[in-house]
């Protein structure tokens, strides 16, 4: 079964955000947009390059009201010492989320559980709580914050405009398709 439009389960983690260690729970995601984005483990290759690129396009993901989170199953003490020892990650103003448990990547089912480790896991969940967007990777392979700034522009759009969605490449102010029997076969 798949978690899109299901509930995010009930978590409760540490995360270093801006300087201290604050908890994130699935309460904090109530009322607004927010992206978990799941990595592998810190001070390792393409996380930094991943999490800087999302860093680099904060402000963006900001003005649209969206909170990123990101997580792996590291611990809130290795991300703050990533954050105080790496020049690209130490640009992150985005919660850092701790999952040793590893509870939080297993009920999002990105944990590889063998490893201890969660794939490239990229999760778009609406005010209500609910899974919008899914997409998850090998872990040899890196994720583009601008298109996942313009897969958050499209929900957002779907979700304010009931009946309308959104075609390949969409971006704001293009047109958007009204499913109807008038369409079939003349895409």
């Amino acid at each position: 079964m798949s978690l899109i439009n299901t509930t995010v389960k009930p978590f409760k983690a540490q995360a270093y955000h801006q300087g201290k260690f604050v908890e994130v729970t699935d309460e904090s995601l109530k009322g607004k947009w927010s992206v978990f984005v799941f990595y592998p483990a810190d001070f390792t290759f393409v996380c930094p390059t991943e999490l800087g690129d999302l860093a680099d396009n904060y402000a963006e993901f900001q003005k649209l009201g969206v909170e990123i989170y990101s997580v792996s199953t590291d611990t809130h003490f290795t991300h703050k010492a990533w954050h105080d020892t790496s020049d690209t990650i130490a640009k992150i103003n985005y919660p850092m989320v701790a999952d040793p448990t590893l509870a939080i990547s297993r009920a999002f089912e990105v944990l590889i559980e063998e490893e201890g480790l969660a794939y490239r896991g990229t999760f778009v969940i609406n005010p209500e709580g609910q899974i919008k967007i899914i997409e998850v990777h090998d872990n040899g392979i890196g994720r583009d914050a601008k298109e996942l700034l313009r897969k958050v522009k499209a929900a957002q759009y779907v979700a304010s405009h009931p009946g309308e969605v959104c075609p390949a490449k969409w971006t704001p102010g293009e047109a958007t398709l009204k499913p109807s029997l008038d369409l079939v076969g003349k895409i």
